[in-house]
C-alpha cells in the first residue's frame, strides 16, 4: 500500500451493537434506549434532508412519534425523490413461496453478496425487519402483486436461490414511496411536518461539537437561510453521479453528505460502487443519463451473446448452437441470477472479446422468447409490460419480438458517511439512513435490497436510535453568531464561484471528471490508472476553479449555480474514491483490482490485509485525507471465496 496519498490515524469502532447472540441484539438495543416521554418529544425538533423513502419514512415516523420535523428536499415535491425510479422490487423474509428461505438465510445471503465487506449486526437487523416492511406496506395500501390465491407473489433476484423479492409489476419503487409520501403528507397536513420544497442543504451547522441545524439556499428565489434543531438526519442518496452518466436522476449529488464529511463526518469506502448488469447501452455523446431495466427481467430473460467475434448477424438468424448463454455456462447453480457485480463484470469479459452486440459492441442479449413461448406473451406482459414499453420508447425495438440489448452501466454505491449502529455518524447528532450511509450492504448490493434498507432505516431503526442521544443530550438555542458564520461561508462559495466568469460551462467538466471516472475507477481499476486519476482529477479540478462560466446571480432560479456548486463536490470525492480504490489492493465485490484476481477471473479477497471499513477524515482542500479502520468481525458467517457455481 503507497500512503503517499494518504495518512494512517486511530482505529474506529461502532460501540452501539450489542453483544450475544446475533438474534438478540436489535432487542436489546431496543431495550437499552433511553426514551423520551411524549409531552418532551413535543419540544424536540429534528431537521430532516431528503424525502425518498429512507427521509420520507423517517419523516413520518418521528412526526407521528410526536416530534417536530422539519424536512427539506430539491425536487419541487417529495415525490419526486429517486426512490421512484427503483423497478424491480423488495426483499424480505417471509418464505410464502416455502422454498426454505428465512431470516438467517437473507442474512447469509446479504453478507455473502456484499463478499464479506458488511457488518453482521447491522445485516441481521436488516433481514429481521424486512418482514415487518411488508406488513407496514401492505397495511399503507401499496398495491403488491399477488398470486391467484390473493397471497403476496414473489420474484427471484440476483444473489439468492430463493424467491423473497416482493414487487408491484415494474412500479415497486414508485408504490413504496406513494406509501411513503402519504404517510409523510399526512403528518404535514396535522402540522408536525414542516416541509421545505426546492431547497437544497449546503452546509451543516455546528455548535459545541455537534450537528445543530443546517444551512440551505432557497432554489427558486436564492435565499440563503439556517435552520437548526436538537439533530439533523441526512436521507440524500447516494453519490453515483460522479461518473456523469449513470442511472440516477440527473439531481442526484454528494453536497448535504459531503458538506457533512467537510465538517467532521467520516466518509467511508467510497470506492465501492455498483455497476448494474442491466442497463441501456449508452447510444452517443449526446446522453446525460442512462436508463436502467429492472434486474427482474432477469428472471425470465435469458442472457447471451454470439459464440464467435463479430458475429453481427440478426439475433434470430442466429442459431442456438452458436449462441453462448454465458452465465449459465459460467455459474449453473445461480445461472442469470448471479450478484450483479459478477453479471457485470462477465458481460464486460465477453465484449472485450469481441463477441458484444450492437453500436461499438457494448451490449449483449437479454432474450425473452422462450419466457413468451413458455408462459404466453400475456403472462410476460402482466409481470414487466412497462419495462417492455420503456425499452421500446427508448429504442424503438420491440423487445417481445427482439432480445433487449443491455450493458453495465453506474448504478447504486455502498459507500456513504460512517454510521455505527445507532446510524449515528461521527459527529454527535447527525444521522445518516438509507443510501446516503455505507452501513449494510459491504461490497456489493443484492437486487431489491436497497429498498428494503431505506424502509428499515426510516419506519424501523432511526425512530428507536435518535430518542436515545435525544433524551441523553439536551441543548439549548444555537447562538446567532455560529449561524451568521455558517451562512457567511455560504455565500462567500456561491460568490466565488458566480465570480469566476471562465469559458466552460459546467457540464463540460462534469462529463470529463465522468470519463476520468469511468476509465479508471469504474467496472475494472489498475494501480496504474489510478495513479493515472489521481494526477488527472486535481488539475481538472484546479481548471475548473479558473474556467468554469456560472451565468446568472444568486438570487434567483440558477441551475447553472446549482450544478456547479455539486460538482465542486464531486471533484473532491472523485479523488478520494480514487484514493480508496488504491489503497485497497484486493478486489471485492463492486471494487475489482485487475492485480487481484484468481486463475478463473474472479474476484480475489485479501481478508488478512483489508477485512475492515475504510472510514476517512477530511483534512482540507488539497490535503491528503486521514484513514481510519473499522475491523469487522464474523462469528456466524465465515468469509470465503465467493461462488454461484
Amino acid at each position: 500500500m503507497d500512503e503517499s496519498f494518504y495518512g494512517s490515524g486511530e482505529p474506529i469502532a461502532d460501540t452501539k451493537a450489542p453483544a450475544g447472540p446475533i438474534e438478540e441484539r436489535w432487542s436489546e438495543r431496543k431495550f437499552a434506549v433511553k426514551l423520551v416521554n411524549p409531552a418532551n418529544k413535543r419540544k424536540k425538533t429534528v431537521i430532516i434532508v431528503g424525502t425518498g423513502l429512507a427521509g420520507g419514512s423517517a419523516g413520518a415516523t418521528l412526526a407521528e412519534l410526536g416530534y417536530k420535523v422539519v424536512q427539506f428536499c430539491y425536487q419541487d415535491s417529495p415525490r419526486r425523490a429517486h426512490s421512484i425510479a427503483a423497478q424491480g422490487g423488495i426483499n424480505a423474509a417471509k418464505n410464502y413461496r416455502n422454498d426454505g428461505d428465512s431470516v438467517h438465510r437473507l442474512f447469509y445471503d446479504t453478507v455473502k453478496g456484499g463478499d464479506f465487506r458488511s457488518r453482521e449486526s447491522n445485516v441481521h437487523r436488516l433481514a429481521e425487519i424486512s418482514r415487518q416492511i411488508i406488513d407496514q406496506c401492505v397495511a399503507q395500501g401499496v398495491p403488491f402483486a399477488r398470486e391467484y390465491g390473493g397471497l403476496l407473489d414473489n420474484r427471484s433476484f440476483g444473489g439468492a436461490q430463493v424467491s423473497r423479492t416482493f414487487y408491484a409489476r415494474g412500479q415497486t419503487g414508485q408504490q413504496l414511496l406513494l406509501g411513503a409520501y402519504q404517510a409523510l403528507m399526512r403528518q404535514v397536513d396535522a402540522g408536525n411536518v414542516e416541509l421545505h420544497p426546492r431547497h437544497e442543504m449546503l452546509d451543516l451547522i455546528m455548535e459545541d461539537g455537534r450537528a445543530r441545524g443546517v444551512v440551505v439556499r432557497n432554489l427558486v428565489t436564492g435565499e440563503v437561510r439556517s435552520h437548526t434543531a436538537d439533530a439533523v438526519v441526512l436521507a440524500t442518496g447516494g453519490y453515483g453521479n460522479v461518473y456523469f452518466l449513470s442511472t440516477n436522476a440527473m439531481g442526484s449529488n454528494v453536497t448535504a453528505a459531503w458538506r457533512a464529511h467537510r465538517r467532521g463526518a467520516l466518509f467511508a469506502n467510497p470506492c465501492y460502487t455498483q455497476i448494474h448488469p442491466t442497463c441501456i447501452p449508452v447510444s452517443g455523446d449526446h446522453q446525460s443519463k442512462l436508463t436502467l431495466m429492472s434486474e427482474s427481467l432477469r428472471n425470465d430473460g435469458r442472457v447471451w451473446v454470439p459464440v464467435k467475434a463479430g458475429d453481427d448477424r440478426r439475433p434470430a438468424d442466429i442459431p442456438e448452437d452458436e449462441r453462448d448463454y454465458y452465465l449459465e455456462r459460467i455459474y449453473p447453480a445461480f445461472g442469470n441470477l448471479v450478484p450483479r457485480d459478477i453479471a457485470s463484470r462477465a458481460a464486460k469479459n465477453v465484449c472485450d472479446e469481441g463477441r458484444g452486440v450492437g453500436p461499438g459492441g457494448l451490449g449483449v442479449y437479454l432474450d425473452f422468447a422462450g419466457a413468451i413461448e413458455r408462459l404466453g406473451r400475456d403472462a410476460v406482459a402482466a409481470k414487466y409490460g412497462n419495462l417492455f414499453e420503456m425499452y421500446e420508447r427508448i429504442t424503438g425495438e420491440n423487445p417481445y419480438e427482439q432480445p433487449m440489448r443491455i450493458y453495465p452501466a453506474v448504478h447504486y454505491t455502498m459507500g456513504g458517511l460512517w454510521v455505527d449502529y445507532d446510524l449515528e455518524s461521527t459527529v454527535p447528532g447527525l444521522f445518516v439512513i438509507g443510501e446516503a450511509n455505507f452501513s449494510d450492504h459491504g461490497a456489493n448490493r443484492l437486487g431489491a435490497s436497497a429498498l428494503m434498507q431505506g424502509l428499515a432505516d426510516g419506519y424501523f431503526v432511526l425512530p428507536q436510535t435518535i430518542g436515545d442521544y435525544l433524551a441523553r443530550n439536551p441543548v439549548g438555542a444555537v447562538p446567532a453568531e455560529t449561524v451568521t458564520a455558517a451562512e457567511a461561508e455560504v455565500q462567500e462559495r456561491i460568490e466565488r464561484l458566480l465570480s469566476i466568469d471562465g469559458d466552460r460551462t459546467v457540464d463540460s467538466f462534469h462529463r470529463e471528471l465522468g470519463a476520468i471516472m469511468w476509465e479508471y475507477c469504474g467496472m475494472e481499476r489498475t494501480e496504474e490508472g489510478l495513479r493515472k486519476a489521481l494526477e488527472l482529477i486535481p488539475a481538472l479540478r484546479e481548471e475548473f476553479w479558473r474556467r468554469v462560466r456560472v451565468p446568472g446571480s444568486g438570487d434567483d432560479l440558477n441551475q447553472s449555480l446549482e450544478k456547479a456548486g455539486r460538482v465542486a463536490d464531486f471533484f473532491e470525492l472523485a479523488e478520494l474514491m480514487c484514493v480508496d480504490a488504491l489503497h485497497r489492493t484486493e478486489s471485492c465485490g463492486g471494487h475489482f483490482r485487475a492485480e487481484s484476481q484468481d486463475e478463473d477471473g474472479e474476484a480475489a479477497r485479501d481478508d488478512a490485509n483489508f477485512s475492515y471499513v475504510g472510514a476517512w477524515e477530511w483534512t482540507g482542500p488539497g490535503e491528503r485525507p486521514i484513514l481510519h479502520k473499522e475491523d469487522l468481525a464474523f462469528e456466524y458467517v465465515t468469509p470465503s471465496q465467493r461462488s454461484y457455481k
